[in-house]
């Protein structure tokens, strides 16, 4: 199937083709017809399905079938809301170069960067917002926002959302919204939280879902190389080095963390930048810059990274530490291996974190391969210690297993040896 059968116009589909895309993905398939026709949409999409343009290309078919704005003055007509700053920015992205050939304007705010451009911005009108919930509070709190004449909704990535404490900051914007509107729901997972909201939100909507709840991408090849904590930033360094990557995302569970890594492999000759909710906006954007250019060839992440990072064909992701919620390893490595391109993530795994281990095993129902790294085996003697408290808000023993595994605290930990180097609390985030 072409683009030109979904019945875009030609604007459109002259941006489709710049940007060197031949054939739709699954999702814009399914989600791009019910969309032009008017209908609200609850969709469900791995992360990297191309998603972004399969609400936002027919978003702007209809912006432009409803014609121009009454007096030449431009009003809110389309109203995105993301969970992160990154995830909005990489939206805004996607409205300005697929509606490059449109008369539209569009703006993006988010909370970490000075209020008073984004103001001056928004008096000068626009059709298409795309943003945080927390800024856009705060504008609709300084009356810099008029939401009353919103024809379309999108809520992307709704359950991060939810995850992040936003619902209360989203049901005072859906109070300030028309209630005939079409609305576009998008969620990586259907918990029953987000299906209230749906209820409460979605008209007879069509349901899209191109991939299994909580499934790892099949592009994606996945191992696990088991090392000895005090020695994973060695390893790390080797496979860099040894593999010559020239541009890897590495996740860790603390900003302290993320901060103390990027130091290291500093002092390792290998350029890096961390990425994370304490470093200021504009600190964040010229590190995914640079990132993005090659001029760092690490870029190491915290969890607000998951889901809001687009990396044009990303080759590795590397878990330098597990995250203590099994979901968010489905996020992380969703990074690479985007829109058919193939794609690497190698999680460093301690003994410390075999329990999260086997959670995360169980949500992708399978076991992830084990190779140990030559030189960087385990050393048998350490003993499993309790982790820190983490997105769930319990400290976890690692050691809490059954009667087998206490007397073998390294079961299903041992891989084959490999005698070659690899190649392969609400944070207001508006």
């Amino acid at each position: 199937m072409s683009f030109e059968s979904l019945g875009l116009r030609a604007e459109l589909l002259r941006a489709v083709a710049d940007k060197g895309y031949r054939e739709p993905t699954p999702i814009q398939i399914q989600a791009i017809p019910p969309i032009l026709e008017g209908r609200d949409i609850m969709g469900g999409a791995q992360t990297g399905t191309g998603k972004t343009a399969g609400f936002t290309l027919p978003l702007l078919q209809r912006l432009m079938a409803s014609g121009d704005p009454e007096n030449g003055r431009r009003v809110i007509r389309t109203l995105v809301l993301t969970p992160t700053r990154e995830l909005a920015a990489q939206v805004g992205e996607s409205v300005e170069s697929y509606g490059k050939y449109l008369p539209l304007q569009s703006t993006v705010i988010f909370g970490g960067v000075k209020i008073n451009p984004q103001i001056q911005r928004l008096r000068k009108g626009v059709d298409i917002l795309v943003a945080t919930p927390g800024r856009l509070l705060d504008h609709v709190g300084q009356k810099t926002v008029d939401l009353s004449q919103v024809d379309i909704l999108v809520l992307d990535e709704a359950d991060r959302m939810l995850d992040m404490g936003f619902i209360r900051d989203i049901r005072k914007v859906l109070a300030l919204l028309p209630k005939q509107k079409q609305t576009l729901l998008f969620s990586a997972t259907f918990s029953d939280e987000i299906k209230r909201l749906a209820d409460d939100l979605l008209n007879a909507p069509a349901l899209i879902e191109v991939a299994r709840r909580n499934t790892a991408a099949e592009s994606v090849t996945q191992v696990v190389h088991p090392v000895d904590k005090s020695r994973k930033r060695e390893l790390l360094a080797y496979l860099v080095g040894s593999n010559d990557w020239q541009q890897v995302l590495v996740f860790t569970r603390t900003k302290h963390g993320a901060n103390r890594l990027c130091k290291q492999l500093h002092t390792d000759g290998i350029t890096a930048a961390a990425i994370h909710g304490n470093k200021s906006q504009g600190a964040r954007t010229r590190a995914l810059a640079d990132f993005k250019a090659g001029q760092v060839r690490v870029l190491v992440a915290t969890d607000i990274a998951a889901r809001g990072l687009d990396i044009d064909q990303l080759p590795h992701v590397v878990n330098f530490e597990l995250p203590n919620v099994a979901e968010d390893y489905v996020h992380r490595i969703g990074r690479t291996g985007r829109a058919g391109n193939e794609g690497e993530a190698m999680s460093l795994v301690c003994v410390d974190e075999l329990m999260l281990l086997k959670d995360i095993e169980r949500l992708v129902k399978r076991d992830i391969p084990k190779d140990v790294v030559e030189g960087f085996e385990p050393d048998p003697s350490i003993k499993a210690e309790p982790l820190h408290k983490g997105r769930g808000g319990q400290q976890r023993p690692a050691g809490k297993r059954t009667a087998s595994r206490r007397n073998n605290p390294r079961a299903n930990y041992k891989g084959r040896s490999n005698n070659q180097s690899r190649s392969g609390n609400r944070a207001r985030h508006g």
